[in-house]
């Protein structure tokens, strides 16, 4: 499936199986997005929904000309271990 920006909920979001989503959701200042949570529903963690969730965020996010700082901690882990994401992700 595809990822949604929401940017009403000030949210990306990852439909997924049997209705249920995966989520990443942001406050804004300006043109910067701090990414502040990641969701996952619990019974499909540790299946790579979660790292897919954050790398299609992060190309979202700069295809649509924002900038980003990763709050979230799960958030911060993915963009440090990306060589493409390392340095643009604050």
């Amino acid at each position: 499936m595809e990822l949604i920006h929401d940017k009403e909920k000030r949210s990306f979001i990852l439909p997924l199986e049997n209705g249920m989503d995966a989520s990443v959701d942001y406050t804004l200042k300006g043109n910067k997005m701090d990414l502040v949570y990641s969701q996952v529903p619990i019974e499909l963690r540790g299946q790579g929904v979660g790292k897919k969730l954050v790398e299609q965020t992060f190309e979202k996010l700069t295809q649509e000309g924002y900038e980003a700082v990763a709050i979230c901690s799960y958030i911060k882990v993915i963009a440090r271990r990306s060589n493409k994401w390392k340095n643009i992700i604050k």
